[in-house]
């Protein structure tokens, strides 16, 4: 579904802490398809598996690449405490896929990399313009409104 053109400058409408995750992977042998394949294709099953339970807490998401070895995902959540039960959810497609990533590492195999980053932004602490712009990043996971005009960035955080 294409995103409509939204004119004009607006914001994003988050209100609260925003929770904010990224997640990659970094393919560091081309030729061990077997072993980067299935890390590369887990992350699109566990979206869809969090995009049909909207109480999981997965507000929004951005698939993005860094380089041609390089594939990371910007996650929006409701909360850290969503964020974490899907992670160690026994019966959630998260868990298996780690275990799996762990397994490879014991066996000292190193044909791909991953990382992940977390971070918790207090209201207040975070800011954002889209400018005729469809909703993306921040203003896709929590809607956008309009953006008060003559306002700095300054002005804009400490609101």
């Amino acid at each position: 579904m294409r995103s409509r053109t939204q004119p004009g400058r607006t914001t994003a409408a988050a209100r609260g802490d925003v929770v904010v995750f990224h997640i990659g992977m970094r393919i560091n042998h081309f030729w061990a398809v077997h072993r980067w394949l299935p890390v590369f294709l887990a992350m699109p099953r566990m979206l869809r598996e969090l995009s049909r339970d909207p109480s999981a807490g997965l507000l929004g998401h951005q698939l993005l690449s860094g380089s041609p070895r390089t594939y990371y995902v910007v996650q929006y959540w409701e909360s850290k405490e969503k964020l974490l039960a899907y992670a160690t959810a026994p019966d959630k497609l998260h868990r298996p896929a780690w275990a799996k990533i762990n397994r490879y590492a014991r066996k000292g195999e190193r044909h791909v990399g991953i990382w992940h980053e977390t971070y918790v932004v207090p209201e207040g602490s975070y800011e954002s313009i889209y400018g005729d712009m469809p909703p993306y990043g921040l203003g896709k996971a929590h809607g956008v409104v309009p953006l008060r005009d003559g306002l700095q960035a300054a002005d804009r955080l400490a609101a």
